[in-house]
């Protein structure tokens, strides 16, 4: 019994000496030192100074300079259309024409008129000088004299009354020939050959538009205005017509006009610009969109937008040291146009901001640079 205890104890012992014998020291494994965290794969920027467009943003409608409905003014047959549907036509090219028999009938009568009272008068006339020359003998009383000079006045009120009838029965005649006002664009013919129009239609005959020059009215914030109105005093402003998908230029004009009132139920006011569209990209009744540019800024500090994040105390980026360390740094931000960004405050020019792996990053890591 006291030889079989004495092997166990012994083994016991043996045990605890093995494990004693692999196991790692405790005090080694709590003070080794941790290994530094690996650096962060960034891209980065440098701050560059250039010339920085600032653009305003509206959405415009697309307006002919001149638009007239072409309306009869005077009743009658349309015996005739001139014009084709869409082709252009120069100011005074004639575009319709109405029966003018009745007109011209009207116009024979009060020539015929007009001459009738034009003898009488001539008869009056010579009266009064055979009156004159037996008053001056006294011969004729003073009473009939008058009467005769009378007889005259109210004879040549009559003529001039004839002629003006004339002028009128002329204009009437003249407004069967329908001629277009301005140079322009035609549209869908409203009325056919052969009908019976009369001055009083509201549909009218055809639309003329103008569309060489046309205009651009677009709004922007009523908080530009007083910016737009300074610019627009030293020149006018350059106003670039783009596409829906606001990628395709379109045409360059300038702004003409300021509204005089701000639109208190959007909070804009209305511009309106004017382009040569030479080429008609531009056509009345379209939607599209306005930059307006409000002016230049000479050797503005950039940097692309993406290197722009957002934290409790606004904007800010990391810049990355000489030590190739991340460190926050709070900005100003101004202008955004084209992917990059105008640094107001809080960078100088050269430095390196990071653009991509921000996420990763924190006050003092370690960064590698990607090329």
């Amino acid at each position: 019994m006291r030889k079989t205890l004495t092997i166990l104890v012994s083994a016991s012992l043996l045990i605890g000496a093995g494990v004693m014998y692999f196991r790692p020291p405790l005090l080694t494994q709590v003070t080794t030192k941790k290994k530094e965290a690996s650096p962060v794969p960034v891209v980065v920027a440098t701050v560059e100074a250039r010339s920085i467009p600032i653009y305003l943003d509206g959405i415009g409608t697309v307006r002919p300079s001149n638009a007239v409905l072409i309306r009869p003014r005077v009743n009658g047959t349309l015996d005739k259309i001139t014009f084709h549907e869409g082709e252009n036509v120069k100011q005074g090219d004639l575009l319709a024409v109405i029966d003018d028999r009745p007109y011209r009938a009207q116009l024979n009568q009060v020539l015929a008129k007009k001459n009738e009272d034009q003898a009488a008068l001539n008869n009056a006339l010579l009266s009064l000088n055979r009156s004159a020359d037996l008053l001056q003998k006294k011969v004729l009383s003073q009473q009939d004299f008058d009467k005769a000079r009378f007889t005259v006045e109210q004879l040549t009120a009559l003529v001039a009354a004839d002629q003006a009838a004339i002028e009128n029965a002329e204009a009437q005649l003249s407004y069967t020939q329908i001629t277009s006002p301005i140079s322009g664009r035609a549209g869908v013919r409203l009325v056919d050959q052969g009908n019976l129009v009369h001055a009083t239609d509201t549909n009218g005959i055809v639309l003329i538009n103008q569309m060489q020059p046309i205009t651009v009215l677009f709004t922007l914030p009523e908080k530009d205005l007083l910016a737009v109105e300074q610019e627009q005093r030293k020149s006018p402003l350059t106003v670039i017509a783009l596409d829906q998908s606001n990628t395709k230029q379109l045409a360059k004009g300038a702004v003409t006009v300021i509204d005089n009132q701000i639109d208190q139920t959007t909070g804009t006011i209305k511009l309106k610009a004017t382009f040569p569209n030479s080429d008609l990209s531009l056509w009345p009744g379209q939607f599209i969109n306005c930059r307006l540019l409000l002016k230049t800024l000479p050797q503005a500090l950039v940097v692309p937008s993406s290197a722009l994040q957002r934290g409790p105390q606004g904007a800010f980026v990391y810049v990355i040291t000489k030590e190739e360390k991340a460190e926050m740094r709070k900005v100003t931000v101004g202008n955004s146009d084209a992917g990059v960004s105008v640094i107001e405050q809080g960078l100088r020019l050269g430095e390196r901001v990071v653009t991509d792996g921000q996420y990763k990053l924190k006050q003092g890591s370690k960064v590698v640079i990607e090329q």
